[in-house]
């Protein structure tokens, strides 16, 4: 099944905040979360991975087309996507609706296929 992944920076001090939000998101929120993901025929898979350049987020989405998923996810307009999007731009200092505008992330390993060459 295709595999998207995206990192996202935490920023500096924000970690705890978004210890925060996570608990949210597998609390009161589970249900909205869940329906979110699969109103976009994705399953989403999040990491916390601490760097020396400070903590990055790391996002995997998986389905039949996750980039579009990912477009579908941050462009929707519903009260849970807004409160989301907020979070997220608080904590990441970014508006991820305007990263599923960027060009998506380019896969340059797959050890379950051929050679994916990089270009």
């Amino acid at each position: 099944m295709p595999l998207m992944a995206v990192a996202f920076p935490i920023l500096p001090g924000k970690t705890p905040e978004w210890r925060a939000w996570m608990e949210e998101l597998n609390g009161p929120r589970r249900a909205e979360f869940e329906a979110s993901r699969r109103d976009a025929h994705v399953h989403e898979r999040t990491f916390l991975q601490p760097t020396p350049m400070g903590d990055f987020v790391i996002v995997t989405l998986e389905g039949d087309d996750p980039g579009q998923a990912f477009g579908q996810l941050m462009g929707a307009k519903d009260a849970f996507t807004t409160w989301f999007i907020g979070r997220a731009k608080a904590i990441h200092g970014l508006d991820p609706s305007a990263v599923s505008s960027a060009p998506p992330p380019e896969l340059v390993i797959d050890t379950e296929q051929a050679a994916v060459l990089a270009t």
